[in-house]
């Protein structure tokens, strides 16, 4: 064991001396050593001991190496050790248990003890502790304690709870100053409530560096509640051995009344001018809400061990209370929230608008969370509300505050995600983010907030003396002098329930999506079948058949068909593809064969009526693009005229060839290009012309001009002399694959008979 500059023993026998280079990993839980005002044994399952303090010479007056092996019964008597067997057999470890100690045991001779048990892996660990008298006029007891329960409900706000807090442990405990310490989001503390001597500086307001209290004695606060150094300048008192003869490791005294605290620790509190301390812990929802920080300066305090448990008890009871309180105000913020969200979603059910745009038009957007902006990115297009930054800058905070999953993600601090984001911090400085990957998200949007914070001393002097040559040893600050400083770039915390309607918002934005695509799904089928014949009718001179077939997984495609007759006695047969399946495509088709229909029943050829569909897709239908072949079939003559824009070529069979016709004119509908050509045949008697889809004839892999080769040849190889119900389905199969796409195919056959 060494000394450090001070001339006190190192406080941590059991590993390396630490220093502010590695405060964040110090083992603070395996000190190897314990306070000298009591004794510890750590006894295996036998219960005999196999480490010890080595103050148990002055204790109990034998040393330690003797009585490493000794059953704990031949060391503290059968009265201790019948406690112990029973404690464990009960496992009621959460008491002390008042024991006398025989008298001819060193200074614990005859003298009343509190025997704390608590186990620590395979360790039954057993702490004696001499019962302090008390240096306060309190008496604890069970009716001081129901009193002070009762002035701590009295209470009506969590700051005059605090302050009650800390005057009633000062009261029990005796020490020169209490104080409750709140830990933000970042861990930082601020004193919220103080109880002192007079005649001693407040620290009431200040606020304290996370890096004063890291991350591991957090976690240690939440394991052991409270927390005793009745003298500062103690000598720790190692334990032997240091290590656990069975696991070679130190011993884990995180649930220990007696352990030695970090020397990083105790030289802070030197600092600070305070002679003794001890902790209480806050906890909340299993976290560490703060903590209840007490401080002496005139000499060495040790509190009794049931003072310190009714300190625990009501720093339990005020963190519930804290509990109970912030719930019901979040509860009270929360159905605030849930009527704007029933009235935001009521109103996206009945607008008509597209849901996104409607969401953006309703002001509860904004006040679902109290965000003082929104932004939403969907399939390129920017919708935004409020004040937001531009366009590049919402991208930057999408891609680092968005999630994998898309579940709700949230910051009070966007500067931390990505520096460059704090120029925008005036306007966005914390947000909420929902998404579904990088081309579809949601935010909400807070400007910082301007504030300036009362430090207990400057919060960068760590930082700052990391920047010191290495060689420097790194203490705990000395300074603790009043500093002030304006903390910018950061905005109001989102609280939980905030998160909460966010995700219930996304919910029920998907349900909208759902039932709206439902109700355009049913209408466009509806469309679909209105407008797409099931069957052709009759004409005097001509049989027409079609067959339909809905592409794989869809009843909704581009695919029609159409047949009517014009007033001057021709049938005009017609067969189209709109680019695209689902809704659009099917809304698209029902435009383009109305349109179609009207323009031949206006009087105009099928070229001019095709030029003018082509109009009709580029000024209603933009993006869109489609093909049609149109015929006009006089039955009498046989005469026919033919145009066609883009779609596949028709087919003549005509004694006993088959011949596709010229396709040679516009292409797409959509594109502005070309101009359409009529071109005329007669049809003989028992001709046919066959008119189709690609869906018939498209094949992956497989060239287009390959396919529709075969399927002239299955045509005119087929005998299309019986019915034409046969001869189509025969048809339907003749090109070898797998059918992807919806197809249509229509025929056209001659019969000669006019009457």
């Amino acid at each position: 064991m060494t000394s450090d500059a001070l001339g006190r023993l190192d406080h941590t026998p059991a590993y390396s001396a630490p220093d502010l280079t590695n405060c964040e990993q110090e083992p603070i839980h395996i000190p190897g050593a314990i306070q000298p005002h009591g004794l510890l044994l750590a006894l295996d399952e036998q219960r005999r001991i196999v480490m010890a303090s080595r103050n148990t010479a002055q204790l109990i007056g034998r040393p330690t190496r003797d009585l490493l092996g000794l059953d704990v019964r031949e060391v503290l008597g059968a009265g201790p050790a019948t406690a112990i067997a029973q404690a464990l057999a009960n496992g009621d470890l959460s008491a002390p248990i008042p024991v006398t100690i025989a008298p001819n045991l060193g200074q614990l001779g005859a003298a009343e003890v509190d025997l704390i048990v608590h186990r620590s892996g395979s360790r039954t660990v057993v702490e004696l502790e001499p019962v302090a008298a008390p240096q306060t006029s309190q008496t604890v007891s069970y009716r001081s304690a129901r009193a002070a329960v009762t002035r701590l409900t009295e209470s009506s706000t969590t700051a005059e709870l605090c302050q009650q807090l800390a005057r009633e442990i000062r009261r029990i405990t005796g020490f020169d100053r209490v104080m409750v310490y709140r830990f933000d989001e970042a861990w930082n503390g601020e004193v919220v409530a103080e109880e002192r001597r007079d005649d001693l500086n407040p620290f009431l307001g200040l606020h304290y560096p996370a890096t004063d209290i890291p991350a591991q004695a957090r976690r240690l606060y939440t394991v052991n509640w409270t927390r005793l150094i009745a003298d500062v300048l103690y000598e720790p008192v190692a334990l032997d051995p240091v290590l656990d003869p069975s696991t070679g490791a130190p011993l884990d005294l995180s649930h220990s009344v007696l352990r030695s605290v970090s020397p990083i620790h105790v030289e802070y509190l030197s600092n600070m001018g305070v002679s003794a301390s001890m902790s209480v812990s806050m906890v909340k929802d299993g976290l560490l809400w703060g903590l209840v920080a007490c401080h002496h300066y005139s000499g060495p305090l040790r509190v009794p061990f049931d003072a310190r448990s009714a300190a625990e008890f009501l720093g339990q009871t005020a963190s519930q209370l804290i509990d109970d309180r912030e719930r019901a105000d979040s509860h009270t913020d929360e159905l605030r929230a849930s009527v704007v969200l029933a009235r935001l979603t009521a109103a996206l059910a009945a607008d008509p608008r597209p849901v996104y745009d409607a969401l953006f038009a309703h002001p509860g957007l904004l006040d679902l969370i109290d965000a003082r902006g929104a932004a939403l990115w969907v399939d390129g297009r920017l919708l935004t509300v409020g004040d937001v930054p531009d366009e590049s800058t919402l991208h930057v905070i999408a891609r680092h505050l968005g999630s994998a999953d898309g579940h709700v993600t949230s910051t009070s601090h966007l500067a931390g995600l990505a520096p460059e984001l704090a120029d925008a911090a005036h306007v966005a400085a914390g947000a909420v983010h929902i998404g579904n990957g990088p081309d579809r998200w949601m935010m909400w949007l807070r400007p910082e907030i301007e504030k300036t914070v009362d430090w207990g001393g400057d919060p960068t002097n760590k930082a700052l003396a990391a920047a010191e040559d290495p060689s420097v040893r790194l203490s705990p600050r000395k300074s603790f002098e009043k500093w002030q400083q304006v903390v910018r770039g950061q905005s109001a915390p989102w609280h939980a329930w905030q998160l909460s309607m966010v995700e219930n918002l996304r919910q029920h934005l998907a349900s909208e999506l759902l039932r709206r695509s439902h109700e355009h799904t049913a209408i466009a089928e509806s469309l679909q079948r209105a407008v797409v014949l099931d069957e052709a009718p009759e004409f005097a001179g001509i049989d027409v058949l079609s067959r339909y077939r809905p592409a794989k997984g869809s009843q909704l495609g581009g695919d029609w068909w159409d047949a009517f007759p014009l007033s001057d006695g021709r049938v005009v047969l017609a067969v189209g593809d709109v680019a695209g399946h689902g809704v659009s495509a099917a809304t698209a088709m029902a435009q383009v064969r109305t349109a179609l229909r009207a323009y031949m029943i206006d009087g105009h050829s099928p070229a001019a009526c095709l030029d003018r569909l082509d109009v009709l897709v580029q000024s209603l239908l933009p993006g869109q693009t489609a093909t049609v072949v149109v015929a006009a079939v006089d039955p009498t003559t046989g005469r026919v005229e033919v145009a066609n824009a883009g779609h596949p070529p028709p087919l003549l069979l005509h004694d006993g060839a088959c011949e596709a016709l010229p396709t040679a004119g516009r292409p797409l509908l959509g594109v502005a290009h070309g101009q359409a050509r009529t071109d005329e045949l007669v049809l003989a008697p028992g001709d046919v012309l066959l008119m189709y889809t690609d869906g018939l004839v498209e094949r992956r892999g497989v060239e287009i001009d390959t396919s529709i080769e075969r399927f002239r040849r299955a045509a005119v190889t087929t005998d299309h002399t019986r019915t034409l119900d046969t001869w189509i389905d025969d048809l339907l199969t003749a090109v070898p694959g797998t059918l992807d796409d919806d197809l249509t195919i229509v025929a056209l056959r001659t019969t000669g008979a006019t009457s």
